[in-house]
């Protein structure tokens, strides 16, 4: 029996769930990262004296890192092992986000949050491949949406700590990056007894590994160890990234990230800007940062309804669905007159871009076989950090002069755009097996 079908008829264990919380913290962590720097431009604006463009600059340091952590994740994860890029990448986040809480210039932040953007980018990209290749498929699909679902905590938090710590006191935002630093050491603890991915360990010839490894499981779940040839062989060659560009991989390719891009750069739009916003039309900073916190909670059951929808509708049928659904709220958004509207269809669009995440990051790692899984998750997040840097500069330089029509009027196109490239050019994924090379060369 070879690993992939061992790991094909392992139940939904403790192990697994295991998995989820300690995956999940880290998507928690990530996001965390992500949304306080939104709480904290409006106090920088102020403080340092910052123009539109610089502002947008600082926002978008993140994302550039977030790119740059993606690409050297999927080359390394496929190359080394998911494991040790998952515990490196976070330990170079939690150094960023720690010194960007000291910096006192423009110049010292812009660095500071590029590098935390690389250990979370790096991190971000590979959990899902690294986690996904323990589970069976038909769990697979609803166990890697609800993994990212883990990142609506780490906005929420950020919300709520925008809400009450940023404006507290002068230094308020210093003290907001240096707490989303500090726990992850305390889960790069937790992390140290993770297994390494055994279809990865498996295809780069360690073969007795992966069956120490899913014998483990198979034990814990109370099935009997299956039989394995343990020989180890000779590592094979690294496949070259040129492959995903071959015949039965380069629809897959090109689709994931226009799929990746499309909501990669609403989303960022949106959420880096929308407190600094709501500001800007008249809200006190404590009311911005109210209306924040609940856009905020909406990812919650944003999340869960596309771990529900993937298994029932299809990774490809829930993404084209809340696309298409986030851009009828963003229509509403741009034609907001109160800040009742404006809070109403705010959470609606906050709900429909995150379910659209849930769905892309269980659809993208089954679009890749094992041996190019990483660098083609990889790949496509860099591809897509391009909308997350451009939009925070993009919205500065686009508010002035179109105002909060311009800004979500954009965003509709964008996401009409991504969920008709899904559409007609994503392949069906449901209950693929992961390592089966023939099935991708089919779709």
């Amino acid at each position: 029996m070879s690993i992939a079908a061992r790991i094909e008829r392992l139940p939904f264990t403790r192990f697994h769930w295991k998995l989820l919380f300690l995956g999940g913290l880290g998507y928690t962590f990530d996001g965390l990262d992500s949304a306080i720097v939104a709480f904290a431009l409006p106090m920088l604006k102020n403080q340092w004296h910052l123009s539109g463009p610089e502002l947008g600059l600082l926002g978008s340091a993140t994302y550039l890192g977030y790119g740059l952590g993606a690409l050297l994740s999927g080359w390394w994860g496929d190359r080394s092992g998911r494991r040790r890029v998952m515990m490196s990448a976070l330990a170079i986040y939690a150094i960023g986000s720690l010194l960007s809480a000291g910096s006192s210039s423009f110049a010292g932040f812009f660095l500071c949050r590029l590098l935390s953007g690389i250990g979370a980018g790096a991190e971000a990209t590979i959990i899902a491949p690294y986690l996904s290749e323990f589970v069976a498929a038909r769990y697979r699909g609803a166990f890697t949406a609800a993994l990212t679902g883990f990142y609506s905590f780490g906005y929420v938090t950020a919300a709520i700590m925008g809400f009450m710590l940023v404006p507290a006191m002068a230094d308020g935002w210093r003290w907001a990056l240096a707490l989303t630093g500090f726990p992850v050491l305390m889960l790069l603890w937790w992390r140290r007894a993770l297994p390494e991915s055994p279809r990865w360990l498996d295809e780069r010839g360690q073969t007795a590994e992966a069956c120490r490894i899913v014998g483990d499981i198979e034990e814990s779940a109370g099935l009997a160890v299956g039989l394995t040839t343990t020989t180890d062989r000779g590592a094979p060659s690294i496949r070259p990234v040129r492959d995903l560009f071959a015949p039965n991989l380069r629809r897959s390719t090109f689709m994931s990230w226009a799929m990746w891009l499309a909501i990669t750069f609403s989303f960022y739009a949106f959420f880096t800007w929308i407190p600094t916003l709501m500001i800007e039309r008249g809200m006190t900073v404590t009311r911005s940062f109210g209306y924040a916190i609940s856009i905020y909670f909406a990812q919650l059951p944003g999340y869960a309804s596309a771990a529900f929808l993937t298994d029932r509708l299809g990774r490809r049928g829930t993404v084209a669905l809340f696309m298409v659904a986030g851009a009828i709220s963003a229509i509403g958004m741009a034609t907001s007159q109160t800040p009742t509207e404006v809070l109403i269809f705010g959470i609606l669009l906050s709900f429909f871009m995150n379910g659209t995440f849930g769905g892309i990051y269980a659809y993208t790692p089954e679009l890749f076989p094992t041996s190019l899984r990483a660098r083609g998750m990889g790949l496509a997040s860099a591809i897509a950090r391009l909308g997350a840097i451009a939009s925070p500069v993009l919205i500065g330089w686009l508010y002035p002069l179109a105002g909060f029509p311009g800004v979500f009027g954009l965003t509709t196109l964008i996401l009409l755009s991504g969920a008709t490239v899904t559409l007609v050019f994503g392949p069906r994924t449901e209950k693929r097996p992961l390592d089966d090379e023939q099935a991708f060369a089919q779709t």
